[in-house]
């Protein structure tokens, strides 16, 4: 049996792991770790279990790995490849890829912009029209996808459910996603899923969680 450690860091993209450790079925271990006050950085403390310092980080038998995308696929690959994510010679799969790293590698940067301009205040003004056409764009694109269907990609639940889930709570966090009715449906509908329940309560307080 594998060991697997979570570097858990309150309010942030780690939540998502837990909730895919908790739909694998594969036992694992939390190490809690909280943000910093009053600017809510991570500690200085997850320097030691990766040089970003930053969530999530996994340990899987000694060997630490970070980057959301990179964890859910290789936790998928190694521990349940046949149940969330599809076969790798069909042209699902390649959906898969694209959606699986689009959430971090497009999505999230106008989000993460918005919030660290909002700290600047009216120093910031110039840059608003261009981060909310970007959050529009990128919000509408995964509102078209999901538009009718249960799922990013298939008939069920894959890893690109569990990654595009922090995108949208993000996003309703900042009262970005009340105009993308089908991006909320599948927000709520995977915050219902009982993994999804069982992570929320092992990980803590999430700000972004169900309301």
């Amino acid at each position: 049996m594998a060991e697997i450690i979570v570097h858990h860091l309150n309010n942030s993209r780690s939540q998502r792991i837990l909730w895919l450790l908790e739909e694998i079925g594969e036992p694992y271990t939390i190490k809690h770790y909280q943000r910093m006050s009053p600017v809510p950085y991570a500690p200085p403390e997850l320097k030691a279990v990766h040089p970003l310092g930053k969530s999530p980080v996994v340990t899987v038998d000694s060997k630490t790995i970070a980057e959301s995308g990179a964890i859910v696929e290789l936790l998928i690959e190694r521990f349940a490849p046949d149940r969330l994510a599809p076969k790798r010679d069909s042209d699902a799969y390649v959906d898969y890829i694209h959606w699986l790293h689009f959430s971090e590698g497009s999505a999230m940067l106008p989000l993460m912009m918005k919030l660290y301009t909002s700290l600047l205040g009216e120093a910031a003004a110039p840059l608003h029209p261009r981060i909310d056409s970007e959050i529009e764009n990128h919000l509408g694109y995964m509102e078209n996808a999901i538009k009718g269907r249960d799922f990013f990609v298939g008939d069920s639940l894959t890893g690109a459910d569990i990654q595009l889930s922090f995108t949208s709570e993000a996003a309703n966090g900042r009262g970005a996603l009340a105009a993308y009715p089908e991006l909320m449906r599948h927000m709520q509908a995977m915050q219902a899923r009982p993994a999804y329940k069982r992570g929320l309560e092992k990980g803590g307080p999430y700000a972004y969680g169900p309301k």
